[in-house]
């Protein structure tokens, strides 16, 4: 890692790669497991409560707080009767230009702020055919930009739970003892480009009458729920000024963190990778993309970890490129955990990783001498429960990563992106055109989405709590099990699953069969999750059931919002049926 070139490095989780990103990474990660949870009223007026001192203001609605030129420019423009430098500024460009060219081909004048260069990393994103046209439907890409950015292709990716290695794996986990492991096609089966697709939608958002300030670092905002928000730029910049600003900065966001004064995160999906030459061309031909080749591991005083991998193939399918061909792969080691003080360094996790790739990948036999290493892959994601997050101030919204609306058990925002992109600009458009920028209003953009909080408990099962001591083998039996049975229910149960979308009918269906087939297992996954869990888990799940069934009216309640006069009710229940709808699943498109 020392040795890992500086060139082009860009940021977000995967952008950079040196061994000094690295050292500030596990800084980061360090002083976030030190820290305590604590409780902070916002709504009391005195500063310091019980010795806690007030969250940072990055975001003010206080007239004598925050940079007096933005409050300033506000005024004026009020005063003069000018329009707002932008409709909407995105704050974050990665994903966020994105977002930008959804609303901007919507008619609105929108602004990306960027604190570095807008570029993609070098790292390949990893999706399916099928999110990327979803994009293509909305006219934020173009076939041919797919056609560049795509550079490798391959058929699927295996799925694969087991106590040891053994490759291949016949028969179900109580036939071999071993586990299961089963292919799905079409599952981020596509290695994209993020430089080449960033570039080409950044140039066609520019040309659509698009602003992207690059090198602009976000220093605060001010926000009049009356007048709008200006954006600080600093001392030698004149403030930003705009109806609406979207928060697309990801979990590290100065605004979430702002509004998360005092909050744990709820879980912590950590990873550590590289992306290296080296590997046996010949075999290099599918992904995985979850897999497990152990039992949970004992770390001691780190508590108990199970380790899962993902891998992808890189090069091939594509520009002339045969399956077999090359030797370069994208390899991860994750695990879930929560954010407790004892918890392992990534430095830890790191050295598990090289010292655990070549059981997994057997045509490595030392990593020092066989590896050819382009990028190391670093990142911990924190999740929340409270997820979507809900705006504190009006006129800001968290999107993205930043609003938590991927899964807990994902870490890759961009097919998340791809889910929500229409149902987020569309309700965007009607805000502004309504003129409902209030953060009640704009929370439902946000709304509770019951298949998202379910997903919680998935995570819960695939962690080990500090101080719990449960079976090394427990994850594997549980995931063997449900595979299985999800794989024999066929492509509907288990695409939607592969690409984090949770549906009652799969979920329902699943869980009945794999009571079936371990029947015994079932008082041990309720010591494992616990009572409390398990209920709350029951609760999100009864939501989904109604959800589903409040979705199948909306046919019959479209005509009469369509028609509804008031502009206000019209927009919320918009919202309602799109909660219900995603909150379901029933957004997934079966081909």
């Amino acid at each position: 890692m020392e040795k890992t070139s500086a060139a082009g490095q860009t940021g977000g989780a995967g952008g950079v790669s040196t061994w000094d990103a690295f050292l500030r990474a596990d800084e980061n990660w360090s002083r976030l497991k030190s820290s305590k949870a604590f409780e902070y009223d916002k709504t009391v007026l005195s500063a310091v409560q019980n010795g806690v001192p007030p969250p940072p203001q990055f975001v003010t609605d206080d007239g004598a707080s925050g940079n007096p030129r933005c409050w300033e420019k506000l005024r004026k423009q009020a005063v003069d009767s000018t329009p707002l430098d932008y409709d909407v500024t995105i704050c974050g460009g990665t994903l966020g230009i994105f977002i930008a060219m959804a609303l901007q081909l919507k008619g609105h004048n929108v602004a990306v702020l960027e604190a570095g260069k807008l570029r993609g990393r070098e790292q390949e994103w990893n999706i399916s055919m099928k999110e990327l046209l979803e994009l293509v439907e909305l006219g934020v890409l173009t076939e041919e930009d797919i056609d560049m950015a795509v550079k490798t292709e391959f058929s699927g990716c295996r799925a694969g739970f087991k106590n040891s290695e053994v490759t291949p794996l016949e028969g179900g986990y109580f036939d071999n003892g071993v586990g299961y492991e089963c292919f799905t096609p079409n599952v981020l089966n596509l290695g994209i480009s993020p430089s080449v697709l960033i570039e080409n939608v950044s140039e066609r958002f520019k040309a659509a009458g698009g602003v992207i300030f690059e090198g602009t670092p976000l220093k605060g905002i001010v926000v009049s729920e009356s007048l709008g928000a200006a954006l600080d730029v600093g001392e030698e910049k004149d403030p930003i000024t705009s109806r609406l600003v979207l928060d697309c900065m990801g979990n590290a966001s100065p605004i979430s963190r702002q509004q998360r004064y005092g909050k744990q995160p709820d879980g912590i999906c950590a990873v550590v990778g590289s992306c290296a030459g080296g590997f046996d061309a010949e075999s290099n031909l599918l992904g995985d993309i979850i897999y497990t080749n152990s039992e949970i591991q004992d770390k001691g005083p780190n508590g108990q970890l199970q380790y899962f991998w993902e891998a992808f193939p890189v090069g091939i399918g594509r520009n002339g490129m045969e399956p077999g061909t090359s030797d370069v792969k994208t390899t991860y080691m994750f695990t879930y955990m929560d954010a407790s003080e004892g918890r392992p360094s990534l430095s830890t996790l790191m050295d598990d990783y090289w010292k655990q790739l070549p059981i997994y990948q057997p045509s490595i036999t030392d990593v020092e001498t066989d590896l050819d290493v382009k990028r190391v892959l670093f990142a911990y994601f924190p999740t929340y429960k409270d997820s979507p997050l809900q705006p504190e101030y009006s006129r800001i919204l968290a999107v993205g990563d930043a609003s938590g609306i991927q899964s807990p058990l994902s870490f890759g925002g961009f097919g998340a992106l791809t889910r929500h992109l229409e149902r987020i600009s569309g309700a965007i458009t009607e805000a502004l055109e309504s003129d409902l920028l209030h953060k009640d209003d704009l929370g439902e953009i946000n709304a509770y989405t019951p298949n998202l909080s379910a997903a919680w408990m998935f995570q819960k099962a695939m962690s080990v709590r500090m101080g719990q001591k449960v079976d090394p083998k427990f994850v594997n039996r549980l995931l063997a099990t449900n595979f299985d049975v999800m794989d024999n229910m066929g492509e509907k149960t288990m695409m939607p699953f592969m690409q984090d979308v949770v549906r009652i009918d799969g979920l329902a269906g699943s869980l009945a069969r794999s009571f079936v087939a371990d029947p015994t297992f079932m008082p041990q996954i309720v010591l494992h999750v616990g009572i409390p869990t398990l209920v709350e888990w029951l609760g999100h799940v009864s939501m989904i059931t109604l959800y589903t069934a409040l979705h199948s009216l909306s046919p019959v309640l479209e005509p009469f919002v369509d028609n509804m006069e008031n502009k206000k009710e019209k927009y919320l229940w918009k919202r309602r049926m799109e909660a219900w709808k995603f909150g379901s699943g029933n957004d997934y498109k079966f081909d």
